[in-house]
C-alpha cells in the first residue's frame, strides 16, 4: 500500500490531536434531575464520603442563590471515618476544593488514600469529568486540600499514621502530577484512620502571596495546637522542614484557616475557645478570642462583600459573624441560629449577580443551608436544600456522619 504525503500529514496531524487532548476518564454518574440547567450561575460541591464509594454531589447555584441537585459522580476511590462519633468524619476543612480559575475540581478519598482531579464546565459547572488517573496522596488518611491562586498547583494533607503533605502540578492533559521536593512530614502520632478530634491535623491553605504553605493541627488538651508554615520557592518546592507557630494565649484547637485580605494574616476556628488570629508577620498581635457558649466553632470562610468571617459551630448549630480590624482585632458582629442539631460544619461563600451567598453543609438535617449575607451583622437564612429525599429516589448513599466538605464555583 502506498501512502501520498497528503495521507500521512492527516494521520500525523490526528495523533497530535489525540496525544494533545486531555486523558479524560468516565467516571459513573447519578443523576437528580431530568436535565441539568445550563443557566446556573455555578455550583456547590461536596462529598459522600462514603466507605464503599465516594462520591461528589454536585448542585446548581440559581440566579438568587437557591440550589438544584443535579447529580452525583464517582470519586474514584473510597472515603473513611476518624475514629470518633457523629459527623465531622475527617476532622477538617478543605476536603473538596474547587478553583475558579484553573477550571477544575478536586477531592480526596480518605479511605482509598488517593486524591482524585476533575475538570469543570463553566457552561454547566455541576458536569465535572475526572482528569488522568486517581493518584496516590503518598500518606494515610488524606483530609484537605488547596490549590494555588491560578490552580496549577493542587497540596494535600494526610492526617493518619503517615502524615504530612505533597503537592501536585494541575495538568490538564495527565491530572495530578507530583511535584519534586514536596513530600514533608508532620510528624504526629497518629493512627489511621486518625482518632481525634484533639490531636489531628486540619486544614491546609496557601498564604494570598502563595509564597507559604500552612497546615493546622488542634492541641491535646492542655496542649494547645500550632500550624505548620512552610516556604514555598518559585518551582513549587517547599522548605525541608515547617516553622511551628503557636497560637495566642488561651488558644488550644486551632481548626479550619481562612485568610485575611492584605494582613500576611489567618483567622483559625478554635473548637476550644472561638476563634484565633494567627499574624504571620508580627506574632505580637496574634490573639485568641472567645465565643461565650460555643462548643465547636470549626469552619470559616469570608465574605467580600461583607468584609467578615462566617464561622459554623457543630455543636450549637449556629452561624457566627466576625469582623477582624485593621490592627487584627477580632469582634463578634452577629450570631444566626440555625436548626437545633443540625451539626453545621462545612461552609462556602459564593458571589451571586452582586450577592453574597453563604452555604452551610449540615449533615444531621441531611441538608445544605443558604444564607444571604445582605451586609454586615444582617445575614438571612432564605433556603435548605434537602438531601434525603433526592439522593435516595438516584440510588445514591448517604450518612450523616460521613457527609463532608464544601465548595463553590461561580462563572
Amino acid at each position: 500500500m502506498k501512502f501520498t504525503t497528503a495521507i500521512l500529514t492527516s494521520v500525523l496531524a490526528a495523533s497530535a490531536l489525540v496525544s494533545a487532548a486531555p486523558l479524560v476518564r468516565r467516571a459513573k454518574t447519578k443523576m437528580m434531575t431530568p436535565a441539568t440547567r445550563f443557566d446556573a450561575s455555578g455550583a456547590i460541591y461536596f462529598i459522600t464520603n462514603e466507605p464503599d464509594e465516594n462520591m461528589v454531589i454536585a448542585a446548581t447555584i440559581n440566579s438568587d442563590g437557591t440550589l438544584n441537585l443535579d447529580r452525583a459522580v464517582a470519586a474514584g476511590g473510597r472515603g473513611a471515618h476518624g475514629v470518633a462519633d457523629g459527623p465531622d468524619a475527617l476532622f477538617s476543612q478543605g476536603a473538596i476544593k474547587a478553583s475558579a480559575k484553573g477550571k477544575v475540581l478536586a477531592t480526596v478519598n480518605s479511605g482509598s488514600n488517593t486524591v482524585s482531579l476533575f475538570s469543570i464546565d463553566p457552561n454547566a459547572p455541576t458536569n465535572i469529568q475526572q482528569l488522568g488517573d486517581v493518584v496516590s496522596s503518598e500518606g494515610e488518611f488524606p483530609m484537605s486540600l488547596a490549590f494555588n491562586s491560578d490552580g496549577s498547583r493542587l497540596c494535600v494533607l494526610n492526617g493518619g499514621q503517615v502524615n504530612g503533605v505533597i503537592c501536585y502540578k494541575v495538568d490538564k492533559k495527565l491530572g495530578l502530577v507530583a511535584l519534586p521536593n514536596t513530600l514533608r512530614p508532620l510528624g504526629l502520632n497518629q493512627t489511621t484512620p486518625a482518632t481525634g478530634p484533639a490531636g489531628t491535623a486540619s486544614h491546609i491553605v496557601f498564604t494570598e502571596d502563595g509564597k507559604q504553605l500552612v497546615a493546622s493541627v488542634k492541641g491535646v488538651p492542655p496542649t494547645p495546637g500550632f500550624i505548620a508554615v512552610w516556604d514555598v520557592k518559585d518551582d513549587g518546592s517547599l522548605s525541608p522542614d515547617f516553622k511551628k507557630v503557636a497560637p495566642a494565649k488561651n488558644g488550644l484547637l486551632p481548626f479550619s484557616m481562612t485568610v485575611i485580605p492584605g494582613k500576611n494574616a489567618i483567622l483559625a476556628t478554635d473548637a476550644g475557645l472561638g476563634f484565633d488570629i494567627f499574624d504571620l508577620k508580627d506574632n505580637n498581635r496574634s490573639s485568641a478570642i472567645k465565643i461565650d457558649n460555643q462548643i465547636a466553632t470549626c469552619w470559616s470562610s469570608f465574605s467580600k462583600k461583607t468584609g467578615n468571617f462566617y464561622l459554623t459551630d457543630i455543636g450549637t448549630a449556629t452561624v457566627t459573624e466576625v469582623h477582624v480590624d485593621d490592627n487584627l482585632k477580632g469582634s463578634i458582629v452577629q450570631q444566626y441560629p440555625q436548626a437545633p442539631g443540625s451539626a453545621t460544619i462545612d461552609n462556602d461563600i459564593a458571589t451571586v449577580n452582586g450577592q453574597d451567598f453563604l452555604y452551610v453543609l449540615a449533615p444531621n438535617a441531611t441538608a445544605v443551608d443558604v444564607l444571604l449575607l445582605d451586609g454586615p451583622g444582617s445575614a438571612k437564612k432564605i433556603s435548605s436544600l434537602d438531601l434525603s429525599g433526592p439522593t435516595k429516589a438516584a440510588g445514591i448513599t448517604i450518612s450523616p456522619n460521613n457527609l463532608q466538605g464544601m465548595t463553590t464555583f461561580t462563572r
